[in-house]
This record gives structure tokens, C-alpha cells and sequence, in this order.
């Protein structure tokens, strides 16, 4: 049977696909092996079975390819958001797509690379200076396109409405300081993180809107330690 132009065409993306997802993995398992800083752009070409201008036919530099399944990963989330149903609340939208995201996320990048590589991966950017600074500039922009989704979802303009962008603030609030008490913790799977963020996020409009102790006129009650127990 012969191969059509279409049917050609296919097959290179498919290979195309194969060589940036082969590339993503040895550069994700050799930044966790042995640090961002320390691995050189003809390693990762190398550990790939690449050569060094095929790395960067796919890849302008190491921080490049160093975000490219967690690229995936945020595009997933901001899918799952748009998807949510238009009665949700905001916040309640943000939520569920959060930790829907999370059940999904493994059969997500499944075919890119092993979710405890990507995980591993987090712990990497925490504690690499120059991943960081990216990460978070990254996430300022995740942040943006968040507070438009929202905008479009509630007939909003956010730039003139200031609610889109704080509802995104404080989610991103709660879920940064579930990460960072991921990353310190024991536990790094998939599970914990969605545990965590969960967590936080449940306790996010308590904490704003609600007192944090008890006051006389409400009696003796539950303190507060054991009100935000986990």
C-alpha cells in the first residue's frame, strides 16, 4: 500500500513529534539526575540520539525545554477551565479545573513522559535560581489569560472590572503555598500536591471573609488549629 502526500505529511509530524517528546524526557531526566546548571545542551542531544542543531530545531535553549511538559501541563488546565460549566462560580470554576486537571494530568503527558519525572521536574525549578525567575514570569502570564478566561465566562471586562484578576491572585496565592509545602514535604505524587491544593484552596474564602478566632460573643468553640486542621 502506497503512502499518500497526506498520509506522509502524518507520519513526519508523527516523527517530528516523537524527536521533541525524546528530547523533553532526556533533558528532564538529566536536569533531575544531575542539575540544570551542570547539563549541557549536547548531553541532552546525546542522551536523545540527536545532534546538537536537531536539539535546536526543536528547542531555542535549556530553559526552553526545561517548561515544555509543563507547557503541556498549563495548557491542560486552562482547557479544563473553559470546559467547566457556565453556572459554576468563579472560584468554584477555578477549583474544580484545578484538581481535575490533576486526576488527568498523568494520562496527559503519558506519552511525553513518566508524571514522576514531571514531578521530580517541580522540585528542580524550586531550587534552580535561573528556572525560577522563568517560572515565575511564566506564571504571571498563566495568571493573565486565567483572569481573561474568567472575564469571557462572566461577561467581564478586566480591565476595567478588577474581580477576574483578584479571584485569579488569590487561587494562585493558595495553590503557590500548597506547592511550597509539597516540595518540603516527604511525599512528592501526584496525590499529595492534589490533597494540598485542595486543602488550601477550601480554606481560601474562610480565610478572607471569616474570622480566625473565636470571639466572646460566639461561645466556647472549635480554636483555631483545630478549625484549619487538615
Amino acid at each position: 500500500m502506497t503512502v499518500g502526500p497526506a498520509g506522509a505529511g502524518g507520519l513526519r509530524e508523527r516523527k517530528k513529534q516523537r524527536t521533541r517528546d525524546a528530547l523533553a524526557r532526556a533533558a528532564l531526566e538529566l536536569f533531575t539526575t544531575q542539575g540544570f546548571e551542570e547539563t549541557t545542551v549536547d548531553e541532552i542531544a546525546d542522551a536523545a540520539d540527536v545532534s546538537q542543531r536537531t536539539f535546536f530545531r526543536y528547542y531555542a535553549s535549556k530553559l526552553e525545554v526545561a517548561f515544555a511538559v509543563q507547557e503541556v501541563v498549563e495548557e491542560h488546565f486552562l482547557a479544563s477551565l473553559r470546559s467547566r460549566p457556565p453556572e459554576e462560580a468563579p472560584f468554584e470554576a477555578m477549583r474544580n479545573a484545578a484538581l481535575g486537571a490533576w486526576d488527568t494530568v498523568e494520562e496527559v503527558i503519558a506519552e511525553i513522559v513518566p508524571v514522576e519525572l514531571h514531578m521530580r521536574t517541580y522540585l528542580i525549578i524550586e531550587s534552580t535560581p535561573a528556572l525560577l525567575a522563568v517560572h515565575i514570569r511564566r506564571s504571571l502570564k498563566t495568571e493573565e489569560t486565567l483572569s481573561r478566561i474568567l472575564g469571557e465566562r462572566e461577561g467581564l471586562d478586566v480591565d476595567t472590572d478588577p474581580r477576574p484578576r483578584l479571584a485569579v491572585a488569590a487561587m494562585s496565592g493558595a495553590m503557590r503555598v500548597a506547592g511550597r509545602l509539597w516540595g518540603e514535604g516527604s511525599d512528592h505524587s501526584v496525590r499529595a500536591i492534589r490533597e494540598l491544593i485542595a486543602h488550601y484552596m477550601d480554606h481560601l474564602t474562610p480565610a478572607l471573609v471569616g474570622p480566625w478566632r473565636d470571639r466572646p460573643e460566639q461561645g466556647a468553640g472549635i480554636g483555631h488549629s483545630e478549625r484549619f486542621r487538615p
